[in-house]
């Protein structure tokens, strides 16, 4: 998935956002689609036509190079992706602020992973102003749809961060109304 799919016309163009909010994952692989499934969420708590003043929503695999390209000229890019962690708390979250050091990993679920992605920008000269992730640990990454129940009860409370977190950046989102 990438931000040329089917719903990238609901959100603000790369010229107005100063705000990028990037969920990671593969909506095939049950709670890897953590970061997509909160993207939605978010939208859906957005204006009727999915968007807010100054805020940009998409998806992404992952791939280092399209994140970089995302977060580029940013004020605040969020990443939103699943995590594995142990012991295991499946749907805990965790939020990070990497730096331009965040450490390398070899591998991901989405190939070379996130702190490829810091790398490359820090080296490139295109990390976001400031950058956040929040990584929800997962309990099944297996082939499949849907989220595991601990997954998708944590995704309210996290797009409420999320939302916090725009609005701390400066950017205009509607007043939100309990579901």
């Amino acid at each position: 998935m990438d931000s040329g799919g089917p719903d990238s016309g609901r959100q603000a163009t790369a010229e107005t956002a100063r705000v990028i909010v990037i969920g990671v994952g593969n909506t095939f692989r049950g709670d890897d689609g953590a970061g997509p499934a909160a993207v939605a969420r978010l939208r859906a708590r957005m204006p009727p036509d999915g968007t807010a003043a100054g805020v940009r929503t998409v998806c992404c695999d992952g791939d280092p190079v399209r994140l970089v390209d995302l977060w580029t000229d940013a004020a605040l890019a969020v990443v939103v992706d699943a995590a594995r962690a142990e012991p295991a708390c499946p749907g805990r979250i965790h939020r990070l602020e990497p730096g331009a050091t965040w450490p390398v990993r070899t591998t991901s679920s989405h190939g070379l992973g996130l702190g490829y992605a810091v790398a490359l920008a820090h080296a490139l000269g295109r990390l976001p102003g400031r950058l956040v992730v929040y990584a929800v640990e997962a309990a099944d990454g297996s082939p499949g749809e849907g989220l595991t129940p601990a997954v998708a009860a944590a995704l309210d409370p996290l797009v409420r961060r999320i939302r916090a977190e725009i609005s701390h950046a400066g950017a205009a989102l509607p007043v939100e109304q309990r579901h």
